[in-house]
């Protein structure tokens, strides 16, 4: 199998550190594979890359998934989508050859919540997440099992898409499938700022470390 085979468009860039962890980058609405590519630089640089792009189209902006309405989801979509998301994931990793317990998704807005829904429908998917803007993309019959897991959900005070109640929700229901959440709020709106990414790169240091550089 070549890249081209793996189900997505995407570019990978391996890890530039042994035992750094693999950032699926999942951009927002109208983004693309080469969107998050910056962010990756400016939160963990030594991380290898693994950044899809959203095989769904609205008016011609790539998604991840269709929604029905701002803030509405298409919900049979979603979950098709997030299974063939987990499925690229699962061919990376042997394409690619990294640990999918090394993967850690940085996802942003529509990205961030196929990335929650990656951790609700398929948790053997992801060793992490940092989620900004994120909402609860949807509940399932039964909440997986995420002991421990470790998940930033960093999203913005004054968000006009997101509520403080819809990011406590999210927090909650994920704290409740085991997850170890760390709900940050932003004084922002939808965008991210500054402190997002300060905040981002502080937990994922922590939690992530890279102790042995790779040779070049």
């Amino acid at each position: 199998m070549n890249a081209a085979d793996l189900g997505f468009n995407h570019v990978f860039r391996p890890a530039r550190a042994a035992g750094a962890p693999v950032l699926l980058l999942l951009h927002g609405t109208g983004g693309n594979e080469h969107d998050l590519v910056p962010l990756s630089e400016a939160l963990l640089p030594d991380a290898a890359i693994l950044s899809p792009r959203g095989q769904v189209l609205e008016r011609g902006m790539p998604r991840f998934f269709r929604r029905l309405a701002e803030g509405v989801f298409d919900l049979e979509d979603l979950e098709q989508r997030t299974h063939e998301l987990a499925r690229f994931v699962e061919r990376a990793a042997a394409h690619y050859g990294f640990e999918q317990r090394q993967v850690v998704a940085v996802g942003f807005s529509n990205g961030a919540n196929i990335a929650a829904s990656l951790l609700l429908l398929e948790p053997s998917t992801l060793g992490g997440g940092v989620l900004f803007r994120a909402m609860v993309p949807l509940v399932p019959d039964a909440l997986p099992a995420l002991p421990g897991t470790p998940v930033l959900l960093s999203n913005g005070r004054s968000d006009p898409l997101v509520s403080l109640e819809e990011s406590d929700r999210l927090a909650a229901l994920l704290r409740r499938a085991g997850a170890d959440v760390t709900l940050a709020l932003q004084a922002a709106g939808h965008e991210l700022s500054s402190q997002d990414i300060v905040q981002a790169r502080e937990w994922l240091s922590a939690v992530f470390s890279q102790p042995h550089q790779v040779e070049r």
